[in-house]
C-alpha cells in the first residue's frame, strides 16, 4: 500500500510517542521534500524532527510537476501542496492530511485521505488498539491538536462508547 503523509500527522503522532503506529499500519510512508523540510529541517529541535530523520521506514520523493505544486500553492502551504502532487503522481492508495482546506483539495482531486483521528481507528479496528479515548486525550491535551467536541463524542459512540 502506498501511502503519502503532509507533516502534521508525523508532529502530532511524534508529539505522543506514537509515529510507530504508521509503519505498523502501512510498512513504508513517504513524504515529499517540502514535508521533509518543515518537519526535519525547520522543525530541528521540535516533536518529529528527529523521529522522523531517524525512520528509516519513511522515505523522501521528490514531485515531479512543480506547476502543479505552483498552482497548489494559491490556497496551500508547500507540505500540503507536494504532499498533495506525491499522491497523484504515485497513485497513492492514502493520503495524511488533517488541514480541511487540503483535504477539500485532495477530495477534488479524486485523492482517498485520513486524518490522525481516522489513523486509530484503522489502528483499533486492525487490533493495534484496544481503544481510541485515550489517543484522542493525548492529542488533544499532550499534542495540542484541536477535535472539535462533536467529532470527539461521535467518533467515541461510533467505537462502541469507550469509556
Amino acid at each position: 500500500m502506498s501511502v503519502v503523509s503532509n507533516a502534521s500527522p508525523l508532529i502530532n503522532l511524534a508529539r505522543i510517542g506514537k509515529l510507530g503506529l504508521l509503519r505498523q499500519l502501512y510498512g513504508e510512508l513517504f513524504i515529499p521534500e517540502a514535508v521533509w523540510h518543515e518537519v526535519v529541517i525547520e522543525g530541528v529541535g521540535l516533536p518529529g524532527a528527529v523521529e522522523v530523520k531517524a525512520a528509516t521506514w519513511i522515505k523522501v520523493q521528490s514531485v515531479t510537476n512543480p506547476l502543479l505544486v505552483r498552482a497548489l500553492r494559491q490556497e496551500l502551504d508547500a507540505g500540503e501542496s507536494e504532499a498533495i502532487v506525491l499522491a497523484l503522481e504515485m497513485e497513492s492508495e492514502l493520503l495524511l492530511m488533517d488541514e480541511r482546506l487540503g483535504r477539500e483539495v485532495a477530495r477534488h482531486l479524486g485523492l482517498r485521505y485520513m486524518g490522525l483521528i481516522g489513523v486509530f481507528v484503522e489502528a483499533k479496528h486492525n487490533g493495534m488498539l484496544s481503544a481510541v479515548r485515550h489517543h484522542l486525550d493525548e492529542l488533544r491535551n499532550v499534542a495540542g491538536f484541536h477535535i472539535r467536541d462533536a467529532l470527539y463524542v461521535r467518533v467515541l459512540q461510533d467505537e462502541g462508547g469507550e469509556s
